[in-house]
């Protein structure tokens, strides 16, 4: 058996998600990031086990992501929105702090595959991944597309392998 198959047989394979949507301006009947999310989670075969739109309010953001992060049934948690450069954009910095690690690959992946399709507008975004404890959370953008390609092109084909080595045991 290669590494790589050696390395997915740690992968769970149903996972739960929780997602959060960040935003001032969205309601949850035009929350089409986190719709989309939810979508895709599910169309995966994977459980969607929360979601809840927050103002773009850095406490606000924490609890909630936190309040997932600790729920038993959540294995990771998406966000959507709050990851740009304006001064609303609170996500990622009321979130890395809780990373145990950081997954760079995520976010240099995302805006490699973001520059084919938008061009160099792709480094305005500060999509980012992490591990806390033994769990992941993914920072989207609040854009319907970018969530789309992050979920369905990273997060969906890699997530349950990324959590399987984190939660592999020494020596196993």
């Amino acid at each position: 058996m290669d590494a790589v198959s050696e390395h997915r047989a740690y992968a769970p394979g149903e996972l739960g998600f929780a997602v959060v949507t960040v935003s001032d301006s969205r309601r949850a009947e035009t929350d089409g990031s986190g719709e989309r999310i939810r979508r895709l989670v599910r169309e995966a075969g994977h459980r969607v086990e929360g979601s809840v739109l927050v103002p773009d309010e850095a406490a606000e953001i924490r609890r909630a992501v936190e309040a997932y992060l600790a729920s038993p049934g959540v294995d990771l948690v998406v966000t959507t929105g709050g990851t740009g450069f304006s001064p609303r954009d609170r996500t990622v910095p009321a979130l890395a702090p809780l990373f145990t690690a950081e997954v760079p690959g995520f976010g240099e992946l995302f805006r490699q595959l973001s520059f084919g399709e938008i061009g160099a507008a792709a480094m305005l975004s500060r999509a980012t991944a992490g591990v806390v404890g033994e769990r992941l959370l993914f920072l989207l953008p609040g854009s319907p597309k970018a969530v789309e390609l992050a979920v369905s092109r990273l997060i969906l084909p890699e997530a349950g392998h990324l959590l399987g080595q984190v939660r592999r045991k020494p020596g196993g």
